[in-house]
């Protein structure tokens, strides 16, 4: 088994990142910069210490744009970092690349499929360029095709597949040479819930057989689901590590209610933070409203329409959720994880 460690890592691009390796910073006001006269600087990763286990499934969760991609591009060898420094098993990443990326396998956010191949064609070379043996790769890609439901389409080119066969046949690849590190980056964007499903079980029993898995993911659901520790990321850098129940609860309270008011005041806020079971109380930048973290939900609303009345202001809209890894990241940020 080999595990993944980065060490303050940080990667300042001076011009606009390649896809798949941290684009799409988000607006300008967002973006961290690095102030250089005549060069605008963006901040990638900006001191990210990593740790991932031997053997565990672990998930970097956050919105696009916050380095998760810079970060398996580090790891991979296909982005050099500014500072900084990464392992695989016992490798240095940028000092012994080669032995590196024998341990790995990586799954890119777009397919990257030759469409001049079929499927088989594709498995065959790639476990002869890992020098699996005619036998072995034959009958690896036998299993592969099977095992992610593509065996009646082996034999045809690739550029017919649905984009959820395309996905899937670039993990079939990455898994090809049995590598005890899988990359995944984004696994499941665009993929249908009966596929993802089917992607979520072959995670899963990839790794009981000893492999380390490192995915990214804005999708909750997905970290959630299949995530043995996870890493929260935003504007490269890490502000929440632990197992998704911890994360979870470490919400304020864990129930999240964000009210919105006709208008409202100081003094309103103040009187809410009052109530029994809220531990915190929050106003949002739009006009009106406010996150209040608290230990119950429903039984709160009545209590927070009465103070609202008595104060003279219109109690609009009221949602509730129930503690999650999407008011965590909204507590530590003030932003949603899909925005």
């Amino acid at each position: 088994m080999a595990g993944i460690r980065t060490e303050n890592l940080r990667k300042v691009y001076t011009s606009s990142p390649p896809f798949g390796a941290g684009g799409g910073f988000g607006p300008p006001s967002t973006r961290p910069k690095v102030d250089k006269p005549g060069k605008p600087e963006i901040v990638a990763l900006d001191d990210l210490s990593l740790n991932v286990h031997p053997g565990e499934i672990f998930g970097l969760l956050g919105p696009n744009g916050a380095g998760k991609s810079t970060t398996v591009g580090v790891l991979t060898t296909r982005v050099a970092p500014t500072s900084g420094q990464a392992w695989i098993g016992d490798f240095d990443v940028w000092r012994q690349p080669v032995a590196a990326k024998r341990l790995i396998g990586v799954v890119a956010q777009r397919p990257n499929l030759d469409f001049s191949l079929t499927a088989r064609e594709i498995l065959l070379f790639h476990g002869a360029y890992f020098g699996q043996s005619s036998e072995e790769r034959r009958q690896r890609a036998d299993a592969l095709l099977d095992r992610f439901k593509l065996q009646d389409r082996g034999d045809q080119m690739v550029r017919g597949f649905s984009g959820g066969m395309m996905q899937r046949l670039s993990i079939a690849r990455a898994m090809m040479h049995d590598p005890k590190v899988l990359f995944l980056d984004e696994p499941s964007a665009g993929l249908d819930p009966q596929t993802r499903l089917l992607l979520w079980e072959i995670i899963r029993e990839y790794n009981r057989s000893g492999k380390t898995i490192l995915l990214t993911t804005h999708n909750m659901e997905e970290a959630d689901a299949l995530c043995q520790r996870l890493a929260i990321i935003d504007h490269g850098r890490n502000i929440a590590l632990g197992t998704p129940q911890e994360l979870k609860g470490s919400v304020p309270g864990g129930y999240l209610l964000r009210l919105r008011f006709g208008h409202h005041s100081p003094d309103l806020l103040q009187r809410l933070q009052t109530l029994g079971g809220v531990r915190e109380v929050r106003s949002s930048d739009s006009h009106g409203a406010a996150d209040l973290y608290a230990d119950r939900g429903g039984s709160l609303i009545s209590e927070i329409a009465s103070l609202a009345s008595s104060a003279n202001v219109e109690l609009r809209d009221v949602h509730i959720s129930e503690p999650s890894l999407e008011n965590l990241f909204l507590h530590h940020t003030g932003r949603s994880l899909r925005e």
